[in-house]
């Protein structure tokens, strides 16, 4: 199978494996190992040549000097996934190469969904209201609902960066802004998906998101939005900020 093909199946058997031991009752710490162990077995079987990024593994920082990195979080919203019903949490999956996410899946596991590149979404089209900015339900920054104030927007509360990334690509909300700390697997895959489906990302001051280009995957803010809004939203976060 190509890169996105390998993304996407990859992402929906880490979600198939989670969805089974949420149902058992297993907790989120175990769903990252065990998602992280399917995961970078898959990678490693498919493609050995390329280095790999995960949030629960150790970092080698031999993937600098590699052509192509998968970044990946195995479970996106640790917390979510540990609440009975919650449906805000996702499984990431990304490949890089010269800096930017080439091949992308977002499973989103509980909503029965694989965003990927292998067949890039639609942009769901405007909703004619109010501008939705999306907010963390449990740590709501103030970037948020400044925002919210700038754009006369509705806040739109979600638990994962991946969960909130696809609900502008599915038409849930227009903007997603954040400014309070991220890292690399935070967003790779979500942005290569958001992307595909013909989304603004970037960083908050409008700069590129660029990807394995330092020793350290810290990569603290992010932009998500339609893209019809992008311009309207920067000079929105120029005040906020």
């Amino acid at each position: 199978m190509d890169d996105h093909q390998l993304a996407a199946e990859t992402a929906r058997r880490a979600g198939d494996l989670l969805l089974e031991l949420r149902a058992d009752g297993g907790d989120g710490a175990a769903g990252d190992r065990k998602a992280d162990d399917l995961i970078l077995s898959m990678l490693r079987d498919a493609r050995p040549d390329d280095a790999i990024l995960s949030e629960e593994s150790k970092d080698d920082p031999a993937r600098l000097a590699a052509e192509r990195v998968w970044i990946v979080d195995p479970l996106d919203g640790t917390r979510e996934f540990g609440e009975a019903g919650r449906t805000d949490w996702a499984v990431h999956v990304a490949l890089v190469a010269g800096g930017e996410p080439v091949a992308a899946a977002v499973a989103l596991p509980a909503q029965g969904l694989v965003l990927s590149t292998a067949a890039p979404p639609a942009l769901a089209p405007p909703s004619g209201g109010p501008v939705r900015v999306l907010v963390s339900r449990t740590r709501p920054p103030a970037l948020a609902t400044r925002l919210a104030e700038l754009l006369d927007a509705e806040l739109v509360p979600m638990g994962s960066a991946g969960a909130k990334t696809m609900a502008v690509v599915l038409g849930q909300a227009d903007v997603y802004a954040h400014g309070g700390g991220q890292y690399e697997w935070d967003s790779a895959a979500p942005v290569g998906v958001a992307k595909a489906a013909g989304c603004h990302c970037s960083r908050l001051d409008g700069a590129p998101l660029r990807y394995n280009q330092q020793a350290d995957p810290y990569l603290p803010d992010l932009l998500v939005c339609r893209p019809e809004l992008a311009d309207r939203v920067l000079a929105a976060v120029r005040q906020a900020v």
